[in-house]
């Protein structure tokens, strides 16, 4: 309670001036970066390395890179390529169908958002199909219910089987 008491009056200007000063701020460079980051970066010297023309594993990428004091597993590297080629696959879909609209990179939150929104957007034209087949496989069976109800029906009626049905 003391120091609240010595503390000098805030007044309005100086909070509308503190707050467009940490607007102001920009992202401190940070020194350390996840494997993941690091990986991310170094992805396309590895895989010119490991590449048949170069004919490298894995295992010796992370002992060169042990030289410099990065200390990564051959397969944890083998596995974050994996992920980075994963994700990278699910961008390239998502632009290629024309769901990105800017032409700014995107970031690994969006990427997220997007492919959620593929799922929900698969979900919804998947359940769409399933309702227009069982439309269509109610529809049949009124048709064959009105056949078999007369007599000495005998042609051959065959049936119609739409993809999900199969």
């Amino acid at each position: 309670m003391a120091e609240h008491e010595k503390s000098e009056v805030i007044t309005k200007s100086k909070v509308d001036k503190a707050i467009s000063l940490l607007k102001e701020q920009k992202p401190k460079e940070r020194e350390d970066v996840s494997d993941r980051e690091a990986v991310r970066k170094m992805r396309r010297y590895i895989e010119k390395l490991t590449s048949s023309k170069y004919g490298y594993t894995y295992d010796e990428v992370a002992e060169m890179l042990k030289g410099l004091g990065i200390h990564l597993s051959g397969s944890r590297i083998k596995y974050l390529i994996g992920e980075l080629k994963k994700s990278s696959r699910s961008v390239k879909k998502a632009q290629s169908s024309g769901n990105n609209e800017s032409s700014e990179p995107t970031t690994e939150a969006q990427k997220a958002v997007q492919t959620s929104h593929e799922a929900d957007k698969s979900s919804e034209n998947n359940a769409q199909s399933k309702r227009k087949s069982k439309q269509a496989t109610q529809q049949q069976q009124k048709a064959s219910a009105n056949q078999v109800s007369e007599p000495n029906n005998h042609e051959f009626t065959p049936k119609l089987y739409s993809r999900e049905d199969l």
